[in-house]
């Protein structure tokens, strides 16, 4: 597929992002994480245009280069030329958590098998795993109102997620939010680790859940994990692991 590189035409700060959120939909292809052409991953543009990246709709993820990434406004509305349409639809949730978190530079989300199965259970996330003590003081929960096609959904959906970066969208799926597009990557890693997790151990014996004065010091224990790097501390390596494999979503 041939689309003209925009390395050179776009400002620096915004091809490094470009480079970041194509390895970021390679990863959720290579991870296993991809819904055919049916989520996305926005970023958000430094700026005080409120311009964003999101995937050309159509593309697979593991098509998708730092060039092909096509920006939008507030509204979905293409500010770049392409030969594939962008989903307004798909721009709903996105759009109103880039409307009321201003901290937040990228929007995750995904439509995996572990992830819809656990958002369908009334228990939640459990805490039974390490993993899932990341999660839980950061997690929040919206109930189900049909494919978010609706602005009027907006809203519940702004209130229910609240200051929180992990949000279970009930019967639907996993988001996560991050000041970068390193950090949402890496909350994915762990939220979609943990109902993996979680639905491997229901399926056998009594579930032993984690002593909650745990969550208490999690914070702290997060910081000393990352050595205060927070996800700059995997997220080099994993562009080295895309480099070695195909290192063509940096065109």
């Amino acid at each position: 597929m041939n689309i003209e590189s925009l390395n050179g035409k776009v400002s620096p700060e915004e091809w490094a992002l470009r480079v970041d959120l194509a390895a970021a939909y390679r990863l959720v292809a290579m991870y296993g994480w991809s819904d055919l052409v049916f989520t996305h991953i926005s970023a958000r543009i430094p700026g005080p245009e409120h311009h964003f990246l999101i995937n050309p709709y159509g593309m697979m993820f593991d098509e998708i280069t730092a060039s092909s990434l096509i920006k939008v406004d507030q509204a979905c509305n293409k500010l770049s030329d392409s030969p594939f349409p962008v989903n307004p639809a798909g721009f709903t949730i996105h759009s109103c958590i880039h409307e009321a978190r201003h901290d937040v530079g990228c929007v995750l989300h995904t439509h995996t098998r572990a992830g819809v199965a656990v958002s369908a259970q009334a228990c939640g996330v459990l805490p039974i795993s390490q993993q899932s003590t990341f999660v839980i003081p950061q997690l929040a929960y919206h109930d189900y109102e049909g494919v978010a096609l609706r602005e009027d959904e907006q809203p519940r959906l702004k209130a229910d997620l609240g200051d929180k970066n992990y949000l279970m969208l009930r019967n639907h799926g996993l988001l996560t939010l991050g000041t970068t597009v390193a950090e949402a990557f890496l909350a994915m890693y762990t939220f979609e680790t943990t109902c993996q997790i979680q639905i491997a151990a229901q399926a056998g014996g009594e579930l032993v859940r984690v002593n909650p004065k745990i969550m208490e010091t999690m914070p702290m224990v997060i910081q000393m994990v990352t050595k205060g790097q927070g996800a700059g501390i995997a997220w080099p390596a994993l562009l080295r692991k895309l480099d070695r494999t195909d290192a063509s979503f940096r065109s």
